[in-house]
């Protein structure tokens, strides 16, 4: 496990109290799940991915990230209708531990209020939140 001071946070996403993120890229928002989540919840073998097409509103349930040690559900952070999934989680579900914002984003959504991403928490309010 990580120490609070060795998470990977970037500036440049919003974060949710469930440990999802978000960022905007152009029309659309790529989604996926913190370096604190990833390393909470260990080794991931399996993801559970929505298909093209389904929308779902702020909080929903999307999808789950199932681990060694546990399954966990994933919220969205945002409302939208899913334009993309990340296939190659499917068959390299390890991606979520090594490369968390990067390669291993999870959904990508045309949002349905972009103002939603506002609310969502800067890097240094979700640190705060995490230390507690």
């Amino acid at each position: 496990m990580k120490e609070l001071d060795e998470l990977n946070l970037p500036g440049n996403i919003g974060y949710t109290d469930d440990h999802e993120w978000a960022q905007i890229t152009g029309e659309t928002v790529r989604i996926g799940v913190s370096d604190y989540a990833q390393d909470q919840l260990g080794d991931i073998v399996f993801v559970e991915l929505p298909a093209v097409g389904d929308s779902f509103g702020k909080g929903d349930e999307f999808g789950t990230l199932e681990s060694v040690k546990a399954v966990s559900e994933l919220y969205m952070p945002m409302s939208g209708e899913v334009v993309a999934v990340n296939t190659a989680l499917m068959d390299s579900p390890e991606l979520i531990n090594q490369d968390p914002y990067d390669a291993a984003w999870i959904i990508e959504i045309k949002p349905s209020d972009p103002s939603e991403y506002q609310q969502l928490h800067k890097a240094a309010a979700y640190l705060d939140l995490l230390k507690g």
